[in-house]
């Protein structure tokens, strides 16, 4: 379960939510299967306390948002990445300390 910081998105509020939103967004793609998103999930949390009004954290569950999955090109998860004004600006598979993903979070700001 995600922190009160860490949104739930999906195919249909994708756009809205990440693409055209102000601040930058990263987007922790993950599924309930997976292991090392469980484990990351903590970091995850912090972050997004740690980052509010700077950085959106958003979490998108890739096995009910195929679509978006999809369209990215997820093929292993976790995968986390990173959108500033609609672009990708930073990306990252697999599992990682906390200190890598706040590094990803601070090249959109």
């Amino acid at each position: 379960m995600a922190g009160p910081n860490v949104h739930a998105i999906n195919d249909l509020n994708f756009d809205t939510e990440v693409l055209e939103a102000d601040a930058p967004v990263l987007v922790d793609f993950s599924a309930v299967w997976c292991g090392p998103c469980k484990q990351i999930a903590p970091l995850i949390d912090q972050l997004a306390d740690e980052y509010v009004g700077k950085v959106k954290v958003t979490h998108l569950d890739i096995d009910e948002s195929p679509g978006t999955a999809s369209k990215y090109g997820i093929r292993g998860v976790p995968t986390l990445m990173v959108f500033k004004g609609g672009e990708l600006v930073a990306q990252h598979i697999g599992a990682a300390p906390k200190t890598t993903i706040a590094q990803l979070m601070d090249r959109a700001l």
